[in-house]
């Protein structure tokens, strides 16, 4: 949408319908932004024009530390808003998160 670009429901889900990284959310966080990454990439942008991020978790006390650890690792300096909501349930059960990601290019 000019030059914003919006990334919705990152998750650990691979092409054969399984769920990646077992119960340990660092692993899983650390797909999912990948996968924003690339969807990031394909719409000619990066993850240096995030400027908000959404995480909706299942269980925030459990996950919201491994999950904030990749975000710092992966946004380093970029520092975008970022919002975490607990939900009791995601479109998987074997989900334990989602992640959104929106940009604005200059």
């Amino acid at each position: 949408m000019g030059n914003q670009v919006f990334v919705s429901g990152s998750t650990t889900i691979q092409p054969d319908g399984g769920v990646a990284g077992e119960d340990d959310p660092y692993p899983r966080a650390t797909q999912a932004l990948k996968a924003i990454e690339a969807a990031l990439q394909q719409a000619g942008t990066s993850m240096k024009d995030v400027v908000r991020t959404r995480i909706f978790s299942t269980n925030i006390m459990d996950h919201l530390g491994a999950v904030a650890k990749v975000h710092f690792e992966v946004f380093g300096m970029i520092r975008p808003a970022s919002t975490a909501v607990e939900l009791s349930c995601l479109a998987h059960p074997d989900l334990l998160f989602e992640i959104e990601a929106d940009t604005v290019i200059e």
